[in-house]
């Protein structure tokens, strides 16, 4: 794809951000079945994948679009391949989210309450980007609490949390 970086760089620019700010969220965009990308290669990029400390991705299956040079490019990826590489990754930035997210439990850290009343529910993010979920009181809304971080929610992604203050 003509990206101006390697592995090594990648790896290293993951590495220092870590080392510099050690909770920060690390988020990126990944694309599969990229036309010529081969069965190894794909598993050369899911093994660094998981081998670095990544706290999610988005995963993007490849498509064409007119007027790219991409689109003349020839071994192209069949869509069911592509779906089959997209699945493994989603699944595999599950795992990274929950592992990232578990490290905080038990943490007091500051929420901005964004959405609006869920089942009786309100939802905000940390400043490094950890879903929250505590019981819905419309005073929170748009504003940045205090919260404990109680229990991973598998199945909604999120941390439940305990309000403590306003800040």
């Amino acid at each position: 794809m003509k990206r101006k970086y390697d592995i090594t760089l990648f790896s290293d620019r993951i590495n220092y951000l870590l080392k510099t700010i050690p909770d920060v969220c690390i988020g990126l965009d990944v694309i599969v079945g990229f036309p010529g990308e081969s069965e190894s290669e794909f598993n050369e990029t899911y093994n660094l994948l998981k081998s670095l400390n990544i706290s999610y991705f988005h995963v993007f299956s490849y498509s064409e679009r007119e007027n790219t040079l991409s689109v003349k490019l020839p071994n192209k990826v069949n869509h069911i391949e592509k779906e089959k590489r997209s699945k493994l990754l989603h699944k595999l930035s599950e795992e990274k989210k929950e592992i990232f997210y578990r490290k905080f439990i038990g943490n007091e850290l500051n929420v901005l309450f964004e959405s609006k009343n869920k089942a009786g529910q309100i939802h905000g993010y940390t400043d490094n980007y950890i879903r929250v979920e505590v019981p819905y009181d419309k005073t929170y809304l748009n504003k940045i609490v205090k919260v404990k971080l109680i229990e991973f929610d598998k199945e909604k992604m999120l941390i439940k949390g305990k309000l403590l203050k306003y800040n």
